[in-house]
């Protein structure tokens, strides 16, 4: 059996993780969905302080206070640059490092260098007038199909997360990720399950994404949208369990 921590994209918590997790412990793993500082449940723990360093600090908690071991961490979207740091900070605590529909951030780099000048001017903006000047307000539904894809996902999954869905601390955009073991070979695996956003980069030729469909990667594809734990929890749960299964052979 497996130790898994998964952890979610941006205005999520760990409830976004419920259908994948009661799956996974369902077979017998052992499986931590991660809350990060100020969404979900711990919303009233939000404040402007928290950032990018305040996230990667929950999930290396977590894994020291219970003192995990093999564990095969995931990250969904947003929630794949918290992981990078704790890689880089607990490397030996980890079995794999799992990338869903996402990729890993560069040393030096934040979330809102990935924006062209003109969305990040406007994300600016709303985080002024509608966020107090510290977080990102959830954009709604709609507009996350606007840039990232919502196949599959139905539309009671689609009330839930508009419902449960809560403004992303700004910081945890803002601040850039300091890795000290870039470029190091790392001792555990590295996998990326590639949906509908992180398929049609690679079809799109973007080298570094396409350079994760090739070793030391273990490149899974699932044809479904960006939030495969709502559209395809029993397959993205099925992915994540094969990956102790290799380990094992």
């Amino acid at each position: 059996m497996a130790t898994y921590v998964l952890v979610p994209g941006a205005w999520l918590g760990g409830w976004a993780w419920q259908d994948v997790a009661a799956r996974l412990r369902a077979d017998g793993h052992e499986v931590y969905p991660i809350t990060l500082t100020g969404l979900g449940e711990r919303v009233h723990l939000a404040r402007p302080e928290v950032d990018l360093e305040t996230h990667i600090a929950d999930i290396v908690n977590t894994i020291l206070w219970n003192d995990l071991e093999e564990i095969i961490l995931a990250g969904h979207s947003y929630g794949g640059i918290p992981v990078t740091g704790v890689a880089d900070r607990l490397p030996e605590r980890l079995r794999a490092l799992v990338y869903v529909d996402s990729a890993p951030m560069p040393n030096g780099m934040a979330m809102v260098d990935l924006f062209p000048p003109e969305r990040l001017a406007e994300l600016q903006r709303v985080v002024d007038e509608e966020g107090d000047g510290w977080r990102l307000p959830f954009p709604g539904v709609a507009a996350l199909g606007e840039d990232a894809s919502l196949a599959g996902v139905s539309e009671a999954d689609r009330e839930r997360m508009a419902e449960k869905a809560v403004a992303q601390p700004w910081g945890s955009y803002t601040q850039p990720l300091q890795l000290a073991r870039e470029g190091e070979e790392p001792p555990y695996r590295q996998v990326v399950i590639a949906c509908d956003d992180v398929r049609g980069m690679v079809a799109a030729g973007v080298p570094p994404i396409v350079a994760m469909t090739r070793p030391p990667w273990h490149y899974l594809e699932l044809e479904t949208g960006h939030w495969p734990m709502f559209s395809e929890p029993a397959a993205l749960a099925d992915l994540l369990a094969g990956l102790a299964v290799d380990d094992a052979q």
